[in-house]
């Protein structure tokens, strides 16, 4: 009787089924890398010093634009440079044993490394100057920060998340002399959020257009 099978056919199907578990891990492990959130949301980010923003923004109400810069022209936000912690930090706490990296980081000109709160995927698009132009408040997005003693997630940032406000921009909005407050609220959110819509000329029909995020 002739063989049915060739002589290796064994070996073809392990290698078959090797691949395929290769295939289907690399899968997975892709998945994960997309799905997963770098930080738990409320859980503090741990960072090369202990900022505090509860003590900087709360107790000593310093405006976010003075160490965030950029946030109001640039798309990113911006990490302040050791200059400007050293405008305060060159006279005041200057033996703090937490504040130690920040005297060595302006000492040596070797800049800290500061771990990301909020790490959106490379897939995705986000300008925070057009979000404050708009009226759109920082706490809408990250929380009562004024209240952290160390800086953690306070919204997921999810697509579902984003798109609840780009879907109904009015239940958000407010005016730009209010963008940076923290306990800012008004008397009639949906009444206020649709005259700024019209005022801020906000085309609510193509917010959730694919391509204002996905570029």
């Amino acid at each position: 009787m002739s063989q049915i099978f060739h002589p290796r056919f064994g070996l073809y199907v392990k290698l078959a089924l090797l691949l395929l578990l290769a295939l289907l891990s690399a899968a997975l492990l892709a998945w994960r890398g997309l799905t997963a959130e770098p930080n738990r949301l409320g859980a503090p980010v741990e960072q090369p010093v202990p900022f505090s923003h509860k003590h900087h923004v709360g107790d000593d109400g310093i405006d976010c634009r003075y160490c965030h810069a950029a946030v109001e022209t640039s798309a990113f936000a911006g990490i302040p440079p050791i200059k400007t912690c050293m405008t305060c930090h060159s006279q005041l706490y200057t033996d703090q044993a937490a504040l130690k990296p920040i005297i060595d980081s302006w000492r040596s000109g070797v800049a800290l490394h500061w771990q990301r709160v909020h790490d959106l995927p490379d897939f995705v698009y986000f300008n925070h100057s057009i979000h404050i132009a708009k009226g759109v408040g920082c706490v809408s997005c990250h929380g009562r920060v004024d209240r952290m003693p160390l800086t953690a997630r306070a919204k997921s940032l999810s697509m579902k998340w984003c798109l609840a406000c780009h879907r109904a921009p009015q239940n958000y909005l407010r005016p730009r002399d209010q963008v940076f407050a923290m306990d800012w609220h008004p008397a009639n959110q949906q009444q206020l959020g649709l005259a700024l819509i019209r005022q801020y000329h906000i085309n609510t029909r193509r917010l959730t257009d694919c391509s204002v995020c996905h570029r």
